[in-house]
């Protein structure tokens, strides 16, 4: 199987599994990727998806090989995206499978994230990095663009200037460098990146899950509206969620729960 799915409570474990290809990822690989995403949006006990590599490699990007030789990765622009998951939305609060990924993605990286392997990393909320973690457009060598997010969502997360900088001279970007631009959410020791992932999706599983969705989906949103509207869906979002939500959570503070910041009894 190049693609596992595994579970440990709220938490969906989605892998890689091509180690002796870099985790390259093929046409069939794609298709196995996309339907594990999938999955994990489609079932409600799943609150939040880690997506790791098998090995010491997260992602070489897609398969040249199979590229060289195969015109499956020429995808219609409405389908999934080459690499599988990439084109998957996340601005909004509703679970649409195949369309939308409602809940947090936080990417284990460890070793390489080069080319689609950037891409399908930038598609986390999060990234936890080892010490051994490098980040590059390496497609830059061979004329292959990025057609999975990367212009997109790479200046996002890190600003137009550096984003330029990785896609024009597709140089290694090491992990203290990634931690420094915020490409890196966390920086861990070599063979830590999924041990520290899972803790931190078990801390985000463990908030009230339509607020925190909410307010992510909110986040992404934002990219694509101007102040005014972005201020307004906010608000139409998020309102009814104070209902749902929030006052029995403001109840649990006044009962002296979360007092001073503390978050071990909310």
């Amino acid at each position: 199987m190049s693609v596992f799915y595994e579970r440990e409570g709220p938490v969906a474990i989605i892998t890689l599994n091509r180690p002796e290809a870099r985790n390259a990822v093929d046409p069939e690989t794609a298709q196995a990727l996309f339907a594990a995403f999938a999955e994990a949006e489609g079932d409600g006990d799943v609150l939040v998806v880690v997506l790791t590599g098998a090995g010491d490699c997260f992602c070489a990007g897609a398969d040249l090989k199979a590229v060289s030789r195969d015109e499956r990765f020429s995808t219609s622009v409405d389908g999934p995206g080459p690499m599988g998951p990439s084109r998957l939305l996340s601005d909004r609060a509703d679970a649409e499978p195949g369309v939308t990924l409602s809940k947090p993605l936080i990417a284990a990286v460890e070793g390489h994230a080069v080319a689609g392997g950037l891409e399908l990393a930038l598609l986390a909320d999060l990234r936890v990095a080892s010490e051994s973690a490098v980040f590059g457009v390496y497609c830059r060598r061979w004329g292959v663009p990025l057609i999975d997010g990367g212009t997109v969502r790479l200046p996002r997360i890190i600003g137009q200037g550096r984003a330029l900088d990785m896609i024009l001279t597709g140089r290694a970007v090491d992990a203290r460098e990634a931690y420094e631009w915020g490409l890196a959410n966390r920086l861990v020791p070599v063979g830590c990146a999924r041990e520290e992932a899972m803790e931190l999706a078990s801390e985000i599983a463990r908030f009230p899950q339509l607020c925190l969705r909410a307010d992510r989906a909110s986040t992404f949103a934002g990219w694509s509206r101007d102040l005014d509207a972005a201020l307004k869906r906010e608000f139409e979002q998020g309102a009814p969620v104070v209902l749902a939500e929030g006052r029995a959570g403001a109840a649990r503070f006044a009962e002296g729960k979360g007092r001073g910041g503390d978050f071990d009894e909310i």
